[in-house]
């Protein structure tokens, strides 16, 4: 058997981490001698979680675009420049079999620098529109393993294959974690609990909606375990563990939180969905309003029309919330119905078939099947 080396680069927010982690993971699971190099942007969350998952990490300096505030652009010229000649002396010298990026932009050297490199290279993209550092990447990669339908818009239709998005592993078997969890947590009996989740950074409405109601959800005997994220925690951490509520900055252990959920609010990122999806629970999406084509909008839709979900869109928070909420929680039927109905639409074999695609690049480095 070949001793395969294998190069990851995904970062920037857990969107993009984890699903390389997973694909990372199940890779090492059928090739236990293989060799994994990860590779980040220098100060982003990456350097800090693939190493905790058990993989090597090494930094690029890059960043992304800066939309709103220009001037901060004048030293991306320059990032790009040492981002791809740092890539390109990674590569010379780990000698990678394969490439494999999941997004951000990190990614985008090094599969720029692998593919110069003649090394075959695999995107998966998690959304259902792409992001930029993919679209550029799309028409030189070798394979490019999606989650939604319609992706011929932006990617090579001979290239694209319907996989479905990569989680974390612990995902699959939450429901024999229940009382572990709700032991892990400290959590009471005979109250609702609530998880809510607006990403590894956090989400600022999310944040100021669960705020605003901590003694609404009191009155619903509801208790709260509140991934603020990163950018907050310091804002709102003066609420731990007051009226049966727990901010978290991170939760690294996400089985046991959804394993200890009777509900879950939720930002409609793609990893995020497809991880409600496997998990089976109520969701109440509260989609970001600020990315590319509204594209957590229609993430969420698509659960939503199939009566799999509910959706609240911010603008309607105010006016909306305190009522789909305390239905939802009053509705025993309905919370089983919305769990069962987002669990048949879970693509729980998504890891594997990428790593399917990965195995036949390995073998057949030219693409051929």
């Amino acid at each position: 058997m070949s001793k395969y080396k294998i190069i990851l680069s995904g970062g920037g927010t857990g969107g993009h981490i984890y699903p390389a982690v997973a694909i990372a993971n199940e890779l090492k699971s059928r090739y236990p001698d293989a060799e994994f190099l990860f590779v980040g942007a220098k100060d982003r969350m990456e350097m800090e979680k693939v190493p905790q998952s058990g993989y090597e990490i090494k930094g690029l300096w890059i960043s992304g675009i800066q939309r709103k505030q220009l001037y901060k652009n004048i030293l991306f010229p320059f990032k790009i420049l040492s981002s791809l000649l740092g890539a390109r002396k990674i590569i010379k010298s780990f000698r990678p079999d394969i490439a494999i990026g999941t997004g951000g932009f990190a990614s985008g050297p090094l599969l720029k620098m692998a593919e110069l490199s003649k090394i075959p290279v695999l995107i998966q993209e998690q959304n259902s529109y792409p992001g930029i550092t993919n679209k550029l990447l799309a028409n030189k990669a070798n394979k490019i393993c999606v989650a939604y339908d319609g992706l011929e818009r932006f990617f090579p239709k001979d290239k694209i294959v319907k996989t479905g998005n990569p989680v974390r592993k612990g995902l699959l078997d939450i429901d024999v974690k229940t009382a572990e969890a709700k032991a892990f947590f400290e959590l009471k009996e005979g109250m609702t609990t609530l998880l809510v989740i607006g990403g590894s950074l956090g989400a600022k409405r999310i944040n100021e909606l669960i705020e605003s109601k901590l003694d609404f959800f009191d009155t619903q005997k509801v208790q709260i375990i509140w991934q603020c994220g990163k950018l907050y925690y310091k804002k709102y951490k003066i609420y731990n563990h007051t009226n049966h509520v727990q901010v978290h900055e991170f939760i690294n252990n996400m089985d046991f939180a959804y394993a200890a959920a009777d509900v879950v609010i939720s930002r409609a990122g793609a990893g995020s969905v497809s991880e409600l999806c496997i998990v089976g629970k109520p969701v109440i999406f509260i989609p970001s309003p600020n990315v590319a084509e509204d594209h957590q909008t229609k993430n969420a839709m698509a659960i939503v029309d199939k009566d799999a979900a509910l959706i609240i869109k911010e603008e309607d928070l105010d006016a909306d919330f305190e009522n789909k909420f305390s239905l939802l929680v009053a509705s025993p039927e309905r919370k089983k119905e919305l769990g069962e109905n987002i669990k048949k639409l879970a693509l729980v074999n998504a890891t594997k078939e990428i790593v399917n695609e990965v195995e036949k690049l390995l073998i057949f480095p030219k693409g051929r099947n």
